[in-house]
This record gives structure tokens, sequence and C-alpha cells, in this order.
């Protein structure tokens, strides 16, 4: 089915009873030309270029829960291409290329909003960063407003300008930037690799990497053996296990994130504020509650949990921002698992076991990067070579020195 307002107007008519589901329920054949172990935005996002852009169909998704249901759904909803060095920009200005065609792509509502990014500087140091970044961003191509006090203050008159603690100075605007639904993501792209006939297969936990004279042959799940030619591992916060199974060490620890909501308001933020002297974020969603989030935890988990330390550090930042926040009731929160790589940058790469690629570390940047990280590995799965975009990306970079540290921090994945 194609989605359509005139679908829309016969099926509220019906009763709503002419809808399909989005994919179908897949069983694992006993063979692929490409199993992607994690059904996630981004091993999603792979399986439908590999359909669409290379012509391999032949492809299984195999995801442990149910789709969405993973780090998929416990993001911020934040997306934006506002980095500095140049192993990043072209990569997430790619990524936001395709975000805003993402909808007629897919023929599927994704909910893809562009309100704004605004990165406030409180310093003239910071400030002068930020106008780096700016440059750089214009250099390649990208859209960048460097704005001062008054400049942000017309923008979003409601931050604390007059007796704040940190006062602003000014700020870094991207336009372009804003949010997205992260479910209907996840469910846009199972049902465009679904009709190009991907099989979609959930509660499928993957147990095993089989291995034959130093390849790939497929992957011992809960269901069953599964042969492929090709194995992409794309499983986010359980990057380090999976890539166990292959008697892999990588350069990742995981740590866990969390995110809030608070109860509705009338619309007050109009895009995405991050704090500059602090580690928050914050922006408003379609129903009206304000969603935010802070700095991870501070020693490895995979627990998708947070702890009241770390809730308390988010709520100072938002009231040094915002004093009007803390008369707001905090309805939710939860955990997402990070994958955080030694120099803050993803990988997207082939591995020493011929015929299996990795794509994970990606710290931060997971969810604003999935049209790319997803277009990016079906290149490099298909090819067995490099997107262009991604080409810094490399798994061996920690050996060869050609980091992509973006906060300048050193190899501290906590300090990302």
């Amino acid at each position: 089915m194609t989605f359509s307002g005139f679908q829309l107007l016969k099926n509220a008519l019906n009763g709503g009873t002419g809808w399909r589901p989005h994919w179908r329920k897949a069983e694992p054949k006993p063979a692929y030309d490409v199993v992607i172990v994690g059904g996630g935005g981004h091993g999603l996002a792979a399986a439908h270029y590999l359909a669409k852009e290379h012509g391999v169909a032949n492809v299984a998704v195999l995801e442990k829960g149910w789709i969405g249901g993973g780090n998929m759904g416990r993001n911020t909803t934040i997306i934006r291409s506002n980095y500095l060095l140049p192993g990043n920009i072209p990569f997430y200005e790619l990524s936001m290329k395709l975000w805003e065609g993402l909808e007629q792509d897919l023929n599927y509502n994704a909910m893809v909003s562009q309100r704004g990014v605004l990165n406030l500087a409180h310093t003239d140091g910071q400030r002068d960063a930020y106008a780096r970044r700016g440059n750089a961003m214009r250099l390649h191509g990208v859209d960048a407003e460097l704005l001062d006090r008054e400049g942000v203050r017309r923008l979003a008159p409601y931050l604390d300008f007059d007796v704040a603690r940190f006062p602003i100075v000014g700020g870094l605007l991207q336009k372009r930037g804003g949010t997205a639904r992260h479910d209907a993501v996840a469910w846009g792209y199972a049902r465009a690799a679904d009709r190009r006939g991907v099989d979609v297969i959930e509660n499928c936990e993957v147990t095993g990497l089989r291995r034959e004279g130093g390849r790939i042959v497929g992957v011992e799940t809960t269901k069953g053996f599964v042969g492929a030619r090709r194995v992409g591992l794309s499983v986010a916060g359980n990057s380090s296990r999976v890539a166990a199974l292959a008697d892999m060490r990588l350069p990742i620890e995981t740590y866990a994130l969390q995110a809030f909501v608070t109860e509705a308001l009338k619309p007050l933020v109009d895009g995405v504020i991050t704090f500059g002297a602090g580690h928050f974020y914050i922006s408003q969603s379609d129903k009206g509650s304000l969603v935010f989030g802070g700095d991870l935890e501070p020693f490895p988990s995979y627990a998708q949990r947070g702890s009241l330390a770390v809730f308390s550090d988010v709520a100072e930042n938002a009231m040094a921002l915002m004093p009007m926040l803390g008369r707001l009731r905090v309805l939710r929160g939860w955990g997402g698992l990070m994958d955080m790589t030694m120099d803050g940058s993803p990988i997207i790469d082939r591995t020493p076991v011929d015929g299996l690629f990795f794509n994970g570390g990606w710290c931060y940047g997971g969810f604003k990067a999935t049209p790319a990280a997803g277009f990016c590995f079906a290149h490099l799965i298909a090819t067995g070579a490099p997107h262009p975009a991604a080409a810094a990306y490399r798994l061996d970079r920690f050996a060869t020195g050609r980091v992509i540290d973006e906060k300048g921090v050193g190899p501290s994945p906590n300090l990302h």
C-alpha cells in the first residue's frame, strides 16, 4: 500500500479496516546474500539502501527484540550536521540531505522537523570556537549563522539573560537542523526494506558468528543457523559483545545515557537548544512535552537505566539555563546505551574477518547519522570499498594515529 491523502480519507471512512501491516512477519531462510545483525535504524537503513541503490534484495535483518525497541527508541530525536572536522562534516551533511528527502524516499511520515539547532556560547573563547566551527561548516557548503547576544535573545527570549549564572554571549545556529520521530524512522525503513524484498526478522537473537577458513559463512541464532556470504554488524550498545563472538576486541566502551520528558506545555521551545556551559540539550515534542538530556553515566555499563546523580546534574543545568523549568514535573526518564570510541567518532569499516563488516561506535551521534550510516554501510557491504563520505571512519585509525577527536579531549571515551 502506498500512503497518500486518498488512502487516509478512504480508511477514515471505513473505520481503519483497510490498513495492512507495515512489514511481513518473516522467518529466516537457510541462507542470504547479506545478513545484517541489528534491527535498529542503522541496520534497517542499510538493508533499504542495499536493495534500492545496489540491487541486493536477498537480505535479512535480524533483531533480537522488536523493531524500534532498542536504542532507536531511546534517544532525544535531534538531527544536525554542525560539525567541525573534515572527517565528520561531509558525512553528517550527507545525512542531513538524506533526512530532507527521507519521507518522500520511504513514503512514510517520519515527522522530520527542521526547526533549527542553536548552540549557546557563554564565554568569549567559546564564541570564538563557534566562529571557527561555523566557518568550517560554510567552507563545506553547510549552513551556519553566528549570533550575538541580541540575536540569541530575539530567537529565544525565554532564556535567562539578565541574572544568569552563565551569561549568554552568543550562539551558533544551524537552521536546517531539528528533530525527527525516532520510532517512525525505524518503522519507515522497515516498511521500505520489506517492500523491496528484505526479510525483517524479529525476536531472533544472534548467538554466534560461524567462520570457516578465516571467512564468515553465517550466523547462529535462536531460530537456527542462517548462512550468509556477507554479514554486517550494526548493534549499537552491544557492539563489543557481538564482535567478541568473532574473537574481536573493539576500541569501544559502553556507557548509559539518560533522557527525560516533562509534562506538556503550550509551545515554548521552537527548536533545539544546547547549553554551552554544561552538557544539556532541550527541545519540545509535538505533544508539548520538553525533551532533554545531559551527560553519560561516569562508569561503563550495559544497563538501560540511569542514576539519580546524573538526573540531578541534568536538572541543575536545566535550571541554570531556564529557571522556569523548576516548576515542571518530570513524567519519565529512560536510558540508552552509547558505544563510545576512543576519539568520539564512529567506525564504518571491514573487519579482519573476511566478509564481516562493522558499523558502530556512534557515541552521541547515532540517531542523527541514521540515513547516512545506512547509506554508507550499504555501499561498503555491496562494493567492499568505503563510501567517500565515510572514508575516515576506519577501524585501524587508532593504530595509525588518524583519530577524529571532535571535542579535543583525547582517548577517554567517557569525556567525549
